[in-house]
C-alpha cells in the first residue's frame, strides 16, 4: 500500500488507503510534504463486533471527503 499512496502523490492533501484481508482491516493517511508522511490506524476486526461499526463509519467519512473533493 505504501509505495502506491507514494506514487500517487501528485498534488497537496491527504491520501487515504485500506488494507484489507476480509475480515482485517487497516486504514492508512499520507501527507505530502518535503518528506512524505503516513500514519497507521489500529487495526480492526470482524472478529469483535463493535470494530465492524468502526468501519463502516470511517469508511462513510472518507466517502464524505470524496465527494466534498469532487
Amino acid at each position: 500500500m505504501l509505495p502506491f499512496l507514494l506514487a500517487s502523490l501528485t498534488s497537496f492533501g491527504p491520501f487515504f488507503g485500506l488494507v484489507t484481508n476480509g475480515s482485517n482491516f487497516i486504514f492508512m493517511k499520507m501527507v505530502q510534504q518535503e518528506q512524505p508522511i503516513y500514519e497507521l490506524s489500529d487495526e480492526y476486526t470482524l472478529k469483535r463486533s463493535h470494530d465492524l461499526y468502526t468501519v463502516l463509519r470511517i469508511l462513510k467519512r472518507l466517502s464524505q471527503l470524496f465527494i466534498q473533493e469532487n
